[in-house]
């Protein structure tokens, strides 16, 4: 039973299920309704949704042990309360946990990419993987690179469904009303895959300040560490503004459609938690500050991503 919790703890379950949310609302809260509002079907079919779910948490799951594998020693330093690679499940089996994970992720990709005529679908994933591997043996001790490469991979959990949609061959005429569903799931996929980078790219930044220590002390060459504290916050302050006011103008932009709830919910549970980070961001100070500041944006993540309810009620 522990050696269970432990590997559900590796594969982080909770982050897993809130990917298998986010790909289920976009599915039957934004490109289900968009297609029905036309009278056609998606090219995914229920069953092929659900492979291709299973593909992406797979893949997920691959890439949080191998980054857990190969931070081993950071992780003594900053959580090392957290530890389960070689604490409780050895190094062998979470390298092998790894393969297993990711070849399941690649095949289910393919198969799934197969059967609806859009094979390449198979071939990003397999570029998800690879980055996965170079973000936690290189990327991730590099000045910023890590960090968009996780924030393009959480951009993608949203795109994915976009791209699967998209005919194989894409130079051929399209049909008028598959067109305008296409164009109309493009925009909302571009605001929540956006969404979704900004806000992650902020998140992995704060954390990056948060593990100074550990990091430090192993060569990495984080923001924080280069840039210095300060420098860091100004950065993270700068995307916390852009975001803010791109979600300020959207609500002006939907206001003339009297979209009152959305509005509401954006502004009570997305902009103010947002505003909160901003004001609090200058004031904090040792890890635990920034672990908490981590932990709200993570949870306005969250907040954004349920806000595509509200689509199945507008679309």
């Amino acid at each position: 039973m522990k050696l269970i919790l432990a590997f559900f703890k590796l594969v982080r379950t909770l982050n897993l299920l809130f990917i298998v949310i986010t790909q289920f609302l976009f599915q039957y809260c934004i490109v289900v309704p968009a297609f029905r509002q036309y009278g056609l079907v998606p090219r995914l079919n229920t069953s092929y949704f659900l492979l291709l779910v299973l593909a992406s948490v797979c893949i997920a799951a691959a890439g949080y042990v191998i980054n857990d594998y190969f931070d081993l020693n950071i992780d003594r330093v900053n959580k090392p309360q957290k530890l389960v690679v070689e604490k409780m499940i050895s190094r062998r089996s979470a390298i092998l946990w790894h393969l297993c994970l990711s070849a399941v992720g690649i095949m289910l990709s393919f198969y799934v990419g197969w059967q609806i005529n859009n094979i390449l679908v198979g071939f990003a994933n397999i570029t998800c993987v690879i980055l996965l591997w170079f973000y936690s043996t290189t990327f991730k001790k590099k000045l910023l690179i890590g960090n968009v490469i996780i924030s393009l991979l959480t951009a993608w959990v949203v795109l994915v469904l976009y791209f699967i949609e998209i005919p194989r061959l894409p130079f051929l005429p399209i049909e008028q009303d598959v067109l305008k569903v296409l164009n109309r799931i493009f925009r909302l996929s571009i605001l929540y895959s956006g969404f979704a980078f900004i806000i992650s790219l902020i998140r992995e930044v704060i954390k990056d300040i948060e593990d100074m220590a550990g990091d430090a002390r192993y060569g990495c060459r984080t923001m924080p560490i280069l840039w210095g504290v300060n420098s860091t916050k100004v950065f993270t302050a700068t995307w916390l503004i852009v975001i803010i006011s791109v979600l300020v103008i959207i609500q002006l932009y939907v206001f003339p459609f009297r979209w009152y709830w959305l509005m509401l919910y954006c502004i009570l549970l997305i902009i103010l938690p947002l505003l909160y980070v901003f004001r609090k961001l200058f004031k904090a100070r040792s890890p635990s500050d920034f672990r908490k500041l981590s932990n709200m944006v993570k949870l306005t993540m969250a907040t954004g991503i349920i806000s595509m309810i509200f689509f199945k009620l507008y679309l």
